[in-house]
């Protein structure tokens, strides 16, 4: 029987100490690590002594377990977090995935430079370093509505696509969730698969009357004019004209010029 290390997030929107216990009680952990700070999670997932890795916490700590992770150890979810985009897309069971890579850093289901990083670093760098607090799902939508109604011009190039507005980095067909529902960018992106990028040109009212209906209907962004994109790839390399904020699983990274998103396939087995 595998060996089991329990990874904590205890500020994490719905972890409780009676969570914890109950969490322990299901999985037996050898140990269980809580984490103190950001970026704690990897150091302690790279000291791990279980087989298998399990989180109890959000997409963050999910994200930071990942980028921890020992080559050969499998990962286990135990959702406790605001919008556990990895655990509702995979479902309960195991799943060989594969993981994106950007600048170095992995990522299990979406990155991004746009309107995505932009409200990361709004809500969650920002507003959320000052409240402690996870802003609501209406308030992510609310903000992520400002931005695009404002518009976005073009201020980057997808190297061998042209040049393009913003771009999102799929490694599976939800890029996120607003409140139950899935938003689906590339919808043949799959977490078996490569990377999909999508990278409208320029963002305003006329191209969003176009790209909204599709949303809706869970179509994507893929074919829609104006629209570049890449299906099951290896690499994609983006050149901003201006330091740009990146994110990375709901995590910033900080501002670019450059980005290189790769994949690592067939390379983490996932329990949830």
């Amino acid at each position: 029987m595998a060996s089991k290390t329990l990874v904590v997030n205890p500020n994490a929107s719905r972890v409780t100490e009676e969570r914890i216990v109950k969490a322990e009680l299901r999985l037996q952990p050898v140990e269980t690590l809580r984490t103190e700070h950001r970026g704690h999670a990897i150091e302690l997932a790279k000291g791990a002594t279980g087989d298998e890795v399990w989180v109890l916490g959000g997409d963050g700590l999910v994200n930071e377990v990942l980028n921890g992770l020992r080559p050969g150890a499998m990962l286990g979810i135990v959702p406790a977090g605001g919008s556990n985009v990895v655990a509702r897309s995979l479902g309960a069971r195991e799943r060989r995935i594969s993981v994106g890579r950007v600048n170095g850093r992995r990522f299990a289901f979406a990155a991004g430079i746009g309107v995505d990083s932009d409200v990361v670093r709004e809500l969650e760098t920002k507003q959320r370093y000052e409240s402690g607090k996870r802003a609501s799902d209406l308030t992510y939508a609310r903000a992520v509505a400002g931005r695009l109604l404002r518009g976005y011009e073009p201020r980057l190039e997808v190297v061998g696509l042209g040049r393009a507005a913003i771009v999102l980095v799929s490694n599976n067909d939800v890029f996120t969730y607003a409140g139950p529902v899935p938003l689906r960018f590339a919808a043949d992106a799959r977490f078996e698969l490569g990377l999909d990028v999508v990278a409208p040109e320029r963002i305003g009212a006329r191209s969003l009357a176009r790209l909204v209906p599709r949303l809706a209907v869970g179509r994507g962004l893929v074919g829609a004019r104006g629209v570049l994109s890449g299906h099951d790839v290896d690499r994609i390399e983006i050149r901003c004209d201006v330091p740009l904020p990146l994110e990375a699983d709901g995590e910033d990274l900080g501002d670019v010029t450059e980005a290189v998103f790769e994949v690592e396939r067939d390379a983490v087995t996932v329990l949830v």
